[in-house]
């Protein structure tokens, strides 16, 4: 029992990092007087002034000011990360260089810190299927061992001579000391806890053990493009217009997608501002998920979205026969007359394609499913190297798409980030969420990863196959004790002391292997 404390002690100080991360004041603005109070005392929607060098006491939203914050402990990001007004910020990490004022929006067990000790307590306490199966065998086991040392006292008994007794009693008790079960049942929860400390040292946060377990038989992995495998922050690369100018075009667009949310009108909406064009309230508008968005502006209706949108409103693209080379695209027609294109071009996130090529290389297949025109998709999927992708895939049949790999491939994993993911996540047998994802998302996965990095689904794996041979090796040797040392004390040939001992060191020796994970190289 000491020694599976120690383990939990040594594998949850990561865990203990991040709650002492907090500092135990906070400098409040209170009737537009600074206050220092107890970080207890902190509640949402408090003001707080952050100055350089000091460390964020919860999480927030910056409204005033501009900085650089060390997020490292937090999202393994190891460069400051810029932050200026309506930039979010985590509570624990360090304010380097300005200073700045943030409303709190979540504290204690709702921030961010609070969600991660959270799930790695809940990952901790999770019995992964391989513990089962070590309870199943334990419950035989006992009973067994019990048998055969009755059997042993009263073989001795009869067969044993003058000290026939005092044997006997002496091989019963040494057949029940060197069989007690500890190192059984240490053999799985020991290897657990290491490797989901090890996780969270690694920005990776594992929700159970029976994920755990599961990762290392992983056959395929199904990745959502926009803010995944991409920066999911895309710009406007070209403008065509047919009969009407840019600014006319942009304004008509910018209009319609500023009441949307698909992060392509985002785009649109930021060159409008930035051009300086003005963008002027709808006088109607419908939103179609995965396709457009439609709506009347100056008693004109505009219709604008993808390709197929512009085809289901039987719009005339006749004069698109020169732009077949355009990957994501917002098209735009004035009642019922295209008038134009805007192209939009989205950034691979940098270590996406390194990512891929591991996974590859593990002999996993990787698939990408989007929303985006097969266009865009065979960019992406070409810069990434997946070895297979699906286009023009609504949010609806995204969990369709992932059933689909499962029975084709096996074990499934997801990746994703955004609402739109959450059934997807559901679906597959092991749903990951990058960190900068929705709640939904993060919600729905089994495995969260902190610092938005691709490489950590490749360390997740490598985890779940280290994890996975400690756990067996520790059954291994927990079984070959009994093995070995139940026959040689039933035949007397064990001191009961000898057997305590041996019985004490199957413990160590299990608990030792397991702690063994800590140094693995991921």
């Amino acid at each position: 029992r000491l020694l599976e404390t120690n383990a939990k002690r040594k594998t949850g100080s990561e865990i203990k990092k991040l709650i002492e991360l907090q500092p135990k004041t906070a400098l409040v603005k209170i009737d537009n007087e600074e206050r220092i109070i107890p970080i207890e005392d902190l509640k949402t929607g408090d003001t707080i002034i952050v100055k350089p060098g000091g460390r964020i006491p919860a999480d927030g939203k910056i409204i005033s000011g501009f900085s650089t914050i060390d997020e490292s402990m937090v999202t393994g990001e190891s460069l400051p990360v810029e932050k200026n007004q309506d930039s979010k910020v985590i509570g624990g990490t360090i304010n380097k260089t300005g200073s700045f004022e943030f409303v709190v929006t979540a504290i204690g067990d709702n921030s961010v810190l609070g969600q991660i000790i959270k799930l790695v307590e809940n990952a901790q306490a999770s019995k992964a299927p391989i513990q089962k199966l070590a309870d199943k065998v334990a419950s035989v086991f006992v009973p067994v061992v019990i048998g055969i040392a009755v059997i042993t006292f009263a073989a001795w008994l009869v067969l044993g001579g003058d000290n026939s007794f005092s044997s006997a009693l002496l091989n019963f008790v040494a057949v029940l000391i060197i069989a007690c079960p500890c190192a059984l049942g240490l053999a799985t929860p020991t290897a657990i806890i290491t490797g989901t400390g090890k996780g969270a040292q690694h920005g990776i946060l594992i929700k159970n053990g029976q994920v755990l377990e599961l990762v290392h038989k992983m056959k395929a992995v199904v990745f959502d493009k926009t803010g995944t495998l991409t920066e999911g922050k895309p710009v406007v690369s070209i403008i065509q217009t047919f009969g009407i100018t840019q600014e006319e075009l942009v304004m008509y667009t910018a209009s319609l997608e500023k009441k949307s949310e698909h992060i392509v009108g985002l785009a649109i909406i930021d060159y409008a501002h930035k051009k300086g064009i003005n963008i002027i309230e709808p006088e109607s508008f419908i939103s179609i998920p995965g396709k457009g968005v439609e709506g009347i502006i100056n008693s004109k209706k505009i219709i604008a979205g993808n390709k197929k949108f512009m085809l289901e409103k039987n719009i005339d693209l006749s004069s698109l026969k020169d732009y077949d080379n355009i990957k994501t695209a917002v098209y735009t027609a004035v009642n019922n007359e295209l008038k134009g294109f805007i192209g939009i071009d989205d950034e691979l996130k940098e270590f996406s394609a390194e990512a891929i090529n591991s996974l590859k290389s593990m002999g996993i297949k990787t698939i990408m499913i989007t929303g985006d025109n097969p266009g865009a998709a065979k960019s992406i999927a070409d810069k990434t190297g997946v070895d297979e992708f699906e286009a023009e895939v609504l949010p609806g049949d995204k969990a369709n798409a992932v059933k689909k790999f499962q029975q084709e491939y096996g074990i499934t994993a997801m990746v994703g980030d955004g609402i739109n993911d959450a059934p997807a996540l559901a679906q597959s047998d092991i749903g990951i969420a990058v960190g900068k994802g929705t709640d939904v998302a993060i919600e729905t996965a089994e495995i969260v990863l902190i610092n938005d990095d691709l490489r950590s689904v490749v360390k997740a794996i490598k985890l779940s196959r280290h994890t996975l041979r400690i756990i067996k090796q520790n059954l291994f040797w927990a079984f070959i004790y009994n093995v070995i040392g139940i026959p040689l004390a039933a035949l007397g040939l064990l001191n009961p002391m000898f057997a305590a001992l041996a019985m004490a060191f199957s413990s160590v020796s299990v608990v030792s292997n397991s702690l063994r994970l800590k140094s693995i190289r991921l």
